[in-house]
């Protein structure tokens, strides 16, 4: 089966429309499965029965994992399932008639205007080179967060853009999100001009072509890498609690619907393929929520 299971990976990359990291993932979950399998002695495409399932199932909740790292387990199966159904090696559904725990609807965390705008003040250059004085990457680093927050970027497009992919002129930057689907994101001027002052310290020429973001070694700036600059930049501006790329992501998100962006805008900027992903930062807009409400009911005016 393990061949098996190689050609459906190889099948997901001819698609062309999986993330490098999903197929990755896909790879242990499935590795996993076929473990467990194999010590129930369910080696064989006949073994792939509704009892396997159920076990396997099982094994994942006595492990006692996230709700949806478990959905994420079960998804890799289900996708590796409906491929040898398709290629005609199964006829049956072995998931037919299991029920399949639902996804968690976890508010996103965020961070308020005033948390923003803190992290921005203790991470500025001048403030970091005289409390750390053999640090070279500040710069770099304000860069990074001010465009994450004026985008709304994930951590792997904010890694992965090329200096071509910005038009520092028009103030908009190509980005490759999840499938490889590309998108036009608007970019702000105090990001543009943090940008501007970063590159201006990089070695010449600066082809289109070069990483945007450079880590120590020269070379492509990681998406764990990004992840530990920002998990600095809240140690500095002595955070409590985590802050991370996707809370900044969910941050810029918040803050454009509170200030009276529509949700459909929103959508496009962050790369979301339905509405409903992006509506569920509709439950965090509550500081919005209240101002509409308090001009508009006439009960709630003083």
């Amino acid at each position: 089966m393990k061949l098996l299971v190689d050609q459906f990976l190889l099948h997901l990359k001819a698609q062309r429309n999986f993330a490098r990291s999903t197929i990755k993932a896909y790879r242990f979950d499935l590795s996993e499965f076929l473990c467990c399998a194999g010590a129930h002695k369910g080696e064989g495409l006949k073994d792939l029965d509704r009892l396997l399932m159920r076990g396997y199932i099982a094994f994942l909740s006595g492990r006692k994992v996230s709700r949806n790292t478990l959905l994420r387990k079960i998804s890799a199966v289900r996708s590796f399932i409906h491929y040898l159904l398709e290629s005609g090696r199964i006829e049956t559904d072995p998931f037919g008639l299991i029920t399949i725990p639902k996804k968690e609807k976890r508010l996103p965390r965020f961070m308020t205007e005033g948390e923003i705008g803190r992290l921005q003040d203790h991470n500025r250059p001048e403030e970091v080179n005289l409390r750390e004085k053999n640090y070279y990457f500040s710069l770099r680093d304000y860069a990074l967060f001010e465009l994450v927050y004026s985008s709304g970027l994930r951590r792997s497009e904010a890694a992965g853009l090329n200096i071509g992919d910005l038009d520092l002129f028009s103030g908009f930057a190509r980005v490759m999100g999840k499938g490889s689907v590309e998108r036009l994101v608007p970019v702000g001027e105090k990001a543009l001009a943090a940008i501007r002052d970063y590159l201006a310290t990089r070695p010449k020429p600066l082809a289109h072509g070069l990483p945007l973001f450079l880590n120590h070694r020269n070379t492509r700036l990681t998406g764990a890498g990004l992840a530990l600059i920002f998990k600095k930049m809240a140690k500095r501006a002595r955070f409590a609690r985590p802050m991370n790329p996707h809370s900044v992501r969910h941050s810029f998100a918040t803050h454009m619907l509170n200030n009276g962006c529509d949700l459909k805008s929103v959508q496009e900027m962050l790369g979301h393929k339905n509405l409903q992903t992006t509506e569920i930062y509709t439950h965090v807009s509550l500081e919005r929520l209240k101002e509409v409400y308090d001009k508009a009911h006439p009960r709630s005016r003083k």
